[in-house]
């Protein structure tokens, strides 16, 4: 009886053993090692240097207040916006009265910021992850007025600032087009740097 149990889980343990390498250890540091040889930049987190340190990364988006900047989507995690360990959105529906008090109050602040018109959805609408990097061309041109107002430079070279790092669908067919407001920040920074912003810096 004893030996026909042990001869049953002989072959289990073994592949438990196994099959723990293969995939616990094995796999996992095989594609780690061509992720470092292939894609080294993205397999780190598309990190982003500034000054010989890390500003951020590509694929998380970032709060910007000052008005001399684009601004990007709401963010919904907590205990801070962009909280990459509490990635989600609210969970509220379209009807839910916060969410509709929500959405207008952010409307209103940022018509009185940039212009009367039509807000870009997603300027006032959380992703549902909560880290979006990204808004479309439309909700950086709504922007353009203020923030070439707020830095001294002539709405045309930010609307071409937009237009250089708009982004096309993957593959040419998946997703919308879109801007990384980091990256686009960054762009803005560049030009105040190299004197190109008329003085006023932010």
């Amino acid at each position: 009886m004893l030996r026909d149990i042990l001869h049953t889980l002989r072959p289990a343990c073994l592949m438990l053993v196994v099959l723990s390498l293969l995939t616990g250890l094995a796999y996992p540091a095989l594609v780690t090692g061509l992720a470092q040889v292939l894609f080294p930049r993205q397999a780190d987190g598309s990190l982003i240097g500034k000054g010989g340190h890390v500003a951020g990364s590509s694929l998380i988006g970032q709060p910007f207040a000052s008005s001399a900047y684009f601004w990007g989507r709401p963010s919904a995690t907590s205990p801070q916006p962009y909280n990459a360990a509490a990635s989600g959105g609210s969970n509220l529906g379209p009807t839910n009265p916060a969410q509709l008090k929500s959405v207008a109050e952010r409307a209103a602040a940022l018509r009185k910021a940039n212009a009367d018109g039509p807000v870009p959805a997603e300027l006032v609408t959380a992703s549902a992850s909560g880290l979006d990097p990204h808004i479309s061309p439309t909700a950086a041109l709504y922007q353009a007025g203020r923030v070439a107002r707020e830095r001294g430079l002539p709405e045309e070279v930010v609307r071409g600032l937009i237009t250089r790092r708009a982004e096309g669908r993957q593959l040419g067919f998946l997703g919308e087009e879109r801007v990384n407001v980091l990256l686009l920040n960054r762009d803005l920074d560049s030009l105040a740097a190299t004197g190109q912003n008329g003085g006023n810096r932010p």
